[in-house]
């Protein structure tokens, strides 16, 4: 089970990078949303869409730690079961390198273990978008692309590079996922 699923999430997002790239799609619909700040804790690293593109991207290995490490049973206070990954500290827009943070809510005021890093997701605009349920690697890069497809058309609220992330709330079953994805905007 881990291995299928530690495969399964590997493509799902190294598929999601190199499908939205790639492929333009008709627009999907966001839900306009102002959700309250809460707290991540868990592992990170710095990156941008062009390493991302290739084969060895860092954030597919990012998912494979995550798993083949047990660092969810290390986050100490976790708000709920679900992952979570965190866009932020980008240093332009979409074509700049940000910081990719994959771990958990947990509950205010918890301090991250050695190695670890926490991050404070800001209350503010988003638009959530929904992937369909099913396998990762299937229902989220379609998403991806209605995300990069809908911020092409001029009068649509700009993306605001300060924080996205993505929420999953439940990944024991890597054939029956479903992504929520918030794109702050100003």
């Amino acid at each position: 089970m881990r291995t299928a699923l530690r495969s399964t999430v590997i493509n799902l997002v190294a598929s999601a990078l190199l499908l939205a790239a790639a492929y333009g799609q008709e627009p999907m619909k966001p839900t306009p949303v102002d959700p309250t700040a809460f707290d991540v804790i868990g592992i990170s690293v710095r990156t941008n869409n062009a390493i991302e593109r290739e084969a060895n991207g860092e954030i597919p290995k990012l998912w494979q730690r995550l798993f083949m490490q047990g660092v969810l049973t290390s986050i100490p206070n976790r708000a709920d079961d679900g992952v979570v990954a965190v866009y932020t500290d980008y240093a332009s827009d979409a074509n700049g390198d940000y910081t990719y943070i994959l771990g958990s809510k947990v509950k205010p005021g918890t301090k991250a273990p050695n190695g670890m890093v926490a991050v404070s997701v800001p209350a503010g605009k988003y638009l959530e978008f929904v992937t369909a349920k099913g396998p990762g690697a299937e229902v989220v890069p379609p998403t991806w692309m209605n995300i990069y497809a809908y911020f092409q058309s001029p009068d649509v609220p700009k993306r605001a590079f300060k924080v996205d992330y993505e929420v999953y709330a439940d990944v024991s079953d890597p054939n029956a996922m479903q992504g929520r994805i918030f794109i702050g905007v100003k």
